[in-house]
């Protein structure tokens, strides 16, 4: 089984609240984690689309990604907005961590059947706060996702992509990202960011071929989502 739930928002430290997205984030790590070891066996994958924690250092970080490692299944985590943790895949790979990968410009293979690539992704260029400096972002995170996708060098029964940022426009069109997913053969994409209002953004339909997911935690009720 592949699952996959974003936003997990771990703070070991307890100093960051998610107050501000209302009363359902109450001991919401509680929820994840009892969740998880109900649902995901020690064989399954759990795709994890970013901000995944609080910390600002990577030696922090690894606090709440080694509690992410103990926990059942295989995991794949894409950097998310809040991710300032989030150091080059030689220093990721350093931590030794026994159960996660990370996507960055490449590619994992799950089962020898289905390949899964991603990135961060970005705003939609039609937000009304989009600027010049966004657009280098938006352009730098195609490229980063065309990497990914041209990473997979054998033919698989199905392509998943995770991106954090919804791949879509304020209007609930699909943006250049979808595009370059359709170019690629992708069959699923799961993608998170939405909190509380902001789910109304949220798109689950099958578009251009390709099924969508919103897996931000709050918006599946902290319960890892099967997709695959």
């Amino acid at each position: 089984m592949i699952y996959a739930i974003g936003d997990l928002h771990l703070d070991f430290s307890k100093e960051k609240s998610m107050d501000v997205f209302g009363e359902k984030w109450e001991d919401y790590e509680s929820k994840i984690f009892e969740n998880w070891k109900e649902l995901v066996k020690d064989e399954d994958l759990v795709l994890l689309p970013g901000d995944i924690s609080w910390a600002l250092k990577l030696k922090e970080a690894v606090i709440d990604l080694e509690r992410i490692d103990q926990l059942p299944g295989n995991k794949l985590i894409v950097k998310g907005n809040h991710d300032f943790w989030w150091q080059g895949p030689k220093k990721l790979k350093e931590l030794g961590l026994e159960s996660i990968n990370f996507i960055q410009n490449n590619s994992f293979i799950y089962d020898e059947r289905v390949a899964i690539a991603g990135t961060r992704g970005w705003m939609s260029r039609d937000w009304e706060e989009f600027t010049e400096h966004d657009e280098k972002i938006f352009n730098r995170e195609l490229n980063r996702l065309d990497l990914s996708l041209s990473s997979i060098n054998r033919d698989v029964e199905a392509k998943i992509v995770m991106l954090h940022y919804p791949p879509f426009n304020t209007n609930s069109t699909p943006n250049e990202f979808v595009d370059l997913m359709v170019q690629h053969g992708v069959n699923i994409c799961v993608y998170g960011h939405l909190h509380a209002e902001g789910h109304r953004f949220a798109v689950e339909d099958e578009i251009k071929g390709i099924k969508f997911y919103c897996v931000s935690s709050d918006y599946i009720d902290f319960k890892p989502r099967r997709v695959f």
